[in-house]
Parts: C-alpha cells; sequence; structure tokens
C-alpha cells in the first residue's frame, strides 16, 4: 500500500469511527430519553436537536470521510493485487451506502417531516411515536454500517 493510501485509510477508519460513536450515542440514549418525554417536549427537543446539528463540526464528521471513502475506492481499485483492497473497498461503501446514502434515504426524510409537525397536535404525537421507531431503526443500520467500516478500513491497514 502506497503512503497515500495509508494515510487515507487511517483517516477513513478515524472518521467512519468517529461517527459511528456520534450515531451510537442517538441509538443507546438520547432517543431512549426522548421518547420518555411527553411527546410536545420530546418533538420540540428533537426539532431543536435537527436544527442544531447543522454545524461544521458534525458536518465535517458526517461528510469529511466521504471524499477520503471516494479517494480509497479509487486508489485501492488502482492497487488491485495488494491484500487490503477488499477492506478497503468494502468498508468504504459501507460507510457511502450504510451511513450517508441510509441518512439522507431515510432520516432525514424523517427529520423535515417532524419539522413541519405541531408538536401540541395530536397528530404530532402520533407521528412523534412512529418517528422514535423508523428514525432509531435506521440510526442503528447507520450505526452498524459506521463501526463496520471502521473495523474493516483498521483490518485494511494490518494487510501487507
Amino acid at each position: 500500500m502506497d503512503d497515500t493510501l495509508l494515510v487515507l485509510t487511517i483517516v477513513a477508519a478515524i472518521g467512519c469511527g468517529l461517527l459511528a460513536g456520534i450515531v451510537y450515542a442517538f441509538s443507546s440514549a438520547i432517543m431512549k430519553s426522548l421518547g420518555l418525554l411527553p411527546a410536545t417536549q420530546g418533538i420540540a427537543a428533537m426539532q431543536s436537536i435537527n436544527v442544531t446539528v447543522i454545524n461544521p463540526w458534525f458536518m465535517g464528521a458526517f461528510f469529511g470521510p466521504v471524499p477520503i471513502c471516494v479517494a480509497v475506492v479509487v486508489l485501492s481499485v488502482l492497487e488491485w493485487e495488494e491484500p487490503a483492497v477488499f477492506y478497503q473497498l468494502a468498508g468504504s461503501a459501507l460507510y457511502l451506502v450504510g451511513a450517508v446514502l441510509v441518512t439522507i434515504a431515510f432520516n432525514v426524510p424523517r427529520n423535515d417531516a417532524l419539522a413541519a409537525v405541531d408538536p401540541k397536535s395530536a397528530d404530532g404525537e402520533t407521528y412523534w411515536r412512529r418517528y422514535l421507531s423508523e428514525w432509531t431503526l435506521w440510526n442503528h443500520v447507520r450505526t452498524a454500517a459506521a463501526l463496520a467500516a471502521a473495523a474493516l478500513l483498521t483490518i485494511a491497514l494490518t494487510q501487507g
């Protein structure tokens, strides 16, 4: 593995691991805590989280690994015979599809729908219960994908 690919693989593994930790916190504690609140408070809190999470720190942690994983894919293909290639390709693909695409396709639309909900309405409470279940399910998927991506990219560093 050349030095550029080595550094990119290290940075990608760290970035994937960072996001895995962030989204794990939501699956293991934050969503459960919000679910214990009255619906009006849970909705209002999650609406606030969904606004404040759009900041350079989170967006950098979430989208930062994207171009790095793409570069890992491109450079790995150029070193096709290397033993680490499978792990680099699988780890990068898992992050791009299982974390980023899942977020865009499943979590963000639910966040957008929640943003339009009146926390004090009957429809709001009904949507909140469904949101908690569906959003958290997809969050589990992206947690597992980001963690597996970090693991595969780390394994790639031990090959050859």
